[in-house]
């Protein structure tokens, strides 16, 4: 995104008296909310410059490069503000945990079961990627990486099961047959290098 594409929204923000305005901070390709901290004026105009994550922290006081020490820096692809300017959203593409702790998102705590639905894919695609990786003995996802033209064929093998139960049996086993399409279309995916993020990206330059 060039410069020219971003609606400035500097001049718009609302900040506190102590010259502060949180920031949410999102992950741009699978919409979870990874944390949540603080920007002054400075951060906004380093963020904007570098086009990776500035934030100001409260603990320490002082100008906070997110991912500077531990190299899981934030790309910024957007910046958006709430309706009252009194919020900042940043959509960004991290290069390692959000947390800390080492957790993806510094929101591991609290009600985690069962997931939000728009956290089921973008777990599934880790899972899938992690099992590419580490190959564990007995694993199905392997089995089909080792065999490509055995993914395609359960595509169209499950893309037939789930059309069969639209016509011919209950909601519930096409949510099922559904979700068979959908882990093995991901898997296919996996196999070609691609993810989820590719054909969204489609879909949405498709809406213009």
């Amino acid at each position: 995104m060039s410069p020219g594409d971003r609606d400035p929204i500097d001049g718009e923000i609302a900040y506190d008296p102590e010259g502060l305005v949180p920031c949410v901070v999102q992950d741009w390709n699978t919409g979870e909310v990874l944390m949540l901290a603080y920007m002054n004026e400075q951060a906004l105009r380093l963020t904007r410059d570098t086009r990776e994550l500035h934030l100001w922290s409260r603990s320490r006081g002082e100008q906070w490069h997110k991912g500077a020490t531990s190299g899981n820096v934030q790309t910024v692809r957007a910046l958006r503000l709430d309706c009252d300017g009194d919020t900042v959203l940043a959509l960004v593409e991290p290069a390692g945990p959000a947390c800390h702790t080492g957790e993806r998102t510094c929101f591991h705590r609290g009600e985690l079961h069962p997931g939000a639905p728009s956290e089921t894919l973008p777990a599934l695609e880790r899972t899938l990627g992690e099992r590419a990786q580490a190959r564990p003995e007995g694993s199905y996802t392997v089995e089909l990486l080792d065999d490509p033209s055995r993914i395609g064929e359960k595509v169209l093998e499950e893309a037939e099961e789930v059309v069969r139960a639209a016509h011919e049996e209950s909601d519930e086993r096409v949510d099922e047959e559904a979700a068979d399409v959908l882990y093995h279309l991901l898997v296919l995916l996996r196999s070609r290098g691609r993810s989820l993020t590719d054909a969204e990206r489609v879909l949405d330059g498709r809406r213009s």
